[in-house]
């Protein structure tokens, strides 16, 4: 799923300048606050194409299923 692959670059691009973050380097500091909102932005739609696919989705039906 490309939504979810694109969330996952995200959030791998962002491990250097938290370290730097936690340095004290503030710019590093606002690239992460940036990036942190398009990570939000990426799950939501990681989210919206769940929703999509289990609702695209037929499950099977199974006729031989009865209570036990």
């Amino acid at each position: 799923m490309k939504e979810y692959e694109q969330l996952r670059q995200l959030v791998e691009s962002c491990a250097d300048d938290v370290a730097k973050a936690e340095g004290g380097n503030k710019a590093a500091g606002t690239r992460v606050r940036k990036t942190m909102q398009d990570i939000k932005n990426a799950a939501q739609e990681v989210r919206k194409r769940i929703l999509e696919v289990r609702s695209t989705d037929t499950p099977a039906v199974r006729s031989d299923s009865s209570p036990s």
